[in-house]
């Protein structure tokens, strides 16, 4: 056995990311962001409105995605996630009119993410 038969069978030095795995972990990101927003002190709400926006930036590429044909999930999934999305819309405006805050959309996003880690499916 030569040196370089030994490379091809050593381990990977980063484990191997899953669609999964990338999705939870920018779920995660917008999710922590959305949390500092709404804890913050940020008099002219600049923050929380930057978190909200990449909310729906985030939600809008979801929907996209469940939306097309050749997605694989359940269509009861699909269907759930996309009522989500046009929740986290309107949702999403009434935080930009001052009249709700973040709390749900925080809640929603932990929600996907347990549903993620397999802990709950998402209802």
């Amino acid at each position: 056995m030569t040196l370089s038969s030994n490379l091809v069978y050593a381990q990977p030095s980063a484990p191997i990311r899953t669609a999964r795995m990338a999705e939870y972990d920018i779920i995660a990101r917008v999710t922590q962001r959305l949390v500092a927003a709404q804890n913050g002190r940020n008099e002219d709400r600049t923050e929380l409105l930057e978190a909200v926006f990449n909310n729906e930036k985030l939600w809008s590429t979801l929907a996209a995605d469940v939306a097309e044909p050749t997605n694989g999930l359940p269509a009861m999934l699909r269907a759930r996630l996309l009522y989500l999305y046009r929740f986290t819309v309107a949702h999403s405006r009434k935080i930009r009119d001052n009249a709700a805050d973040a709390a749900v959309l925080i809640e929603v996003n932990k929600a996907i993410l347990k549903g993620l880690r397999g802990q709950e499916a998402v209802t």
